[in-house]
């Protein structure tokens, strides 16, 4: 099979464009991609760690197609796939990963040893993540299909829920795993740091989960509201104020059991230097927040390199922590990509049979392909909506 493509490509900091882009093939450099499919793209989401590279902050190339948050149709298969056939509908994990070396096999799959020459873990569309096309585009390949696909059991009933299920390929996974690696169970206290997709997706995990309470910090109102929508607390961090003071308004207490990240490395102070960039607050937040004995998931993005910091340091990924506060404490840290694979598949039973409703939490707005650079403008602009494309028209 042969057709055009398009696809949203970086083109330098603060612009995107669609584009023609090559049609892909079952191809691995001049090797042959038997164990590789080609999608049609049936919904691909605009990610908050998309904004950091268009945003400059990364060394992300120009001419990079992005896109790591894929869902589509098999319309092609290599000869070595075996248990997936076109016409099948797919969830994309973000991670790709080899099935084969140590860390795929412990589950470890945002770290596979085997797709990215530079270091392990690779994804679609990012940058020093192994140099793979991008999937916010109308066709693209998949590698390791057998292993990476998780296949939807009935299409159509899978359509009826897409916006909900497009969400399995990073963001609900990613906000779940924030806590659980938090420690969240029930009856449990839950601060969530940013109020953008992920840290929403965090909040509903939290209560799916079983939190007693679950706060959400954010320094935008729209934010907050959507947080208050589905029964979250929140803290608007513009306000000057000790935040355990804000903490024990709500909870009766100064701390909390568990606490997500899901700002990362661009995080600002709070209060009255809320427009002044402070990549470590959100950090020392979670120690001086966090119980003794607690857990602090680390979703949030933190980079090697980021050229657009505002000091030396932290150019190189080098943040002023106090962790011997976290020391002192006992705290957990995790840290690092999600292991999609981990959790997609039982995050899909709980889609499917009505247990959660992950795409009113997040507030997903359906926008067409060439939509896709005023959804990056609007994103930034910090809308409370997640922009998810839908290249072909295939969603009502």
């Amino acid at each position: 099979m042969n057709a055009a493509n398009r696809g949203v490509v970086y083109k330098g900091p603060g612009e995107v464009a669609v584009e023609s882009i090559a049609y892909p093939e079952l191809a691995l450099g001049n090797r042959k991609c038997e164990h590789g499919v080609i999608l049609k793209v049936v919904t691909t989401n605009i990610c908050g760690s998309d904004q950091h590279m268009v945003r400059g902050r990364t060394t992300a190339p120009s001419g990079l197609v992005l896109g790591h948050e894929i869902t589509g149709l098999v319309v092609e298969c290599g000869r070595d796939v075996e248990f997936i056939q076109p016409g099948d509908l797919v969830s994309v994990p973000f991670n790709i990963a080899c099935g084969r070396c140590r860390n795929c096999k412990e589950g470890r799959t945002g770290i596979c040893l085997n797709v990215n020459p530079a270091r392990p873990g690779a994804a679609y569309g990012y940058v020093d993540m192994g140099g793979w096309v991008g999937g916010q585009t109308e066709y693209v390949m998949v590698p390791y299909a057998d292993f990476n696909l998780l296949k939807f059991p009935d299409a159509d009933q899978a359509m009826e829920k897409i916006k909900d299920l497009t969400l399995l390929s990073d963001i609900f996974p990613t906000g779940f795993h924030g806590c659980v690696t938090a420690g969240v169970g029930p009856g449990s206290t839950v601060y969530i740091a940013g109020a953008g997709p992920v840290g929403l997706a965090a909040a509903v995990s939290a209560q799916l989960l079983g939190a007693a309470c679950v706060i959400v910090g954010d320094m935008i109102e729209e934010r907050l509201a959507q947080a208050r929508s589905f029964g979250c607390e929140t803290i608007d961090l513009t306000q000057d104020g000790d935040m355990a003071d804000k903490i024990e308004v709500i909870l009766g207490e100064r701390e909390v059991d568990a606490f997500v990240d899901c700002v990362g490395f661009e995080a600002h102070a709070c209060g009255c230097n809320h427009g002044k960039e402070a990549p470590a607050t959100v950090l020392n937040s979670a120690m001086t927040l966090t119980r003794a004995g607690g857990q602090i998931g680390i979703p949030g993005l933190y980079v090697t390199e980021d050229p657009g910091a505002a000091d030396d340091a932290a150019k190189q990924g080098a943040l002023s922590m106090r962790f011997g506060l976290g020391w002192a404490k006992s705290h957990s840290f995790h840290t690092g990509q999600c292991p999609v694979m981990k959790y997609h598949r039982p995050l899909m039973q709980a889609i499917l049979f009505g247990k959660v409703n992950i795409a009113d939490a997040v507030n997903v707005q359906m926008i067409t392909l060439d939509q896709a650079p005023q959804g990056y403008a609007d994103f930034d602009g910090g809308a409370a909506k997640k922009f998810v494309i839908d290249p072909h028209g295939s969603v009502a």
